[in-house]
């Protein structure tokens, strides 16, 4: 069964950053498993797996358009102490999901200075060229249930 829109995909795989350093893997985890075409995993791997069967091993280097996006200035910004209620420490590198008016973001603290901090609401791989190996682990026809909930369940379509 090849890798295509509405079915589930399961992968291994290593993503290292330009200098080869490990950024990010399932290995000693089980696969990732993503409902194709559904905006589930970024938009570069996608369409490097599309048409792949199980077995296949794939190979690929993706720019930030096709990956995280360029990292924006414009989402780094200084707040005050008080926008973090209920946080006791404050700390470069910690972070806190925020809504915005795209949604969900999650947010870095990238500095600490008395009572202003540094947040960026980026993802913390944008402006980055990812590299990908990855092996098609397995695909499979998507449940009714996932396709209406737009994305995996688990193996077999358990719920969630």
């Amino acid at each position: 069964m090849e890798v295509a829109k509405d079915k589930v995909v399961s992968i291994d795989y290593t993503l290292t950053g330009d200098q080869g350093n490990v950024l990010d893997t399932s290995n000693g985890k089980p696969p990732l498993e993503y409902l194709h075409g559904s905006n589930n995993i970024i938009p570069g791997l996608e369409s490097a797996l599309e048409g792949k069967t199980q077995g296949d091993q794939v190979n690929v280097t993706i720019q930030p358009e096709n990956g995280y996006g360029q990292h924006d200035p414009k989402l780094v910004q200084v707040v005050q102490r008080k926008a973090f209620q209920g946080a006791p420490t404050i700390a470069p590198g910690m972070q806190f999901q925020g809504n915005t008016p795209q949604g969900p973001r999650i947010i870095t603290v990238t500095k600490v200075e008395g009572e202003n901090i540094t947040i960026d609401a980026n993802h913390p791989l944008a402006g980055m060229t990812l590299n990908f190996d990855v092996k098609v682990v397995g695909v499979r026809d998507a449940t009714a249930e996932e396709l209406a909930h737009g994305h995996s369940h688990g193996a077999g379509g358990q719920h969630h």
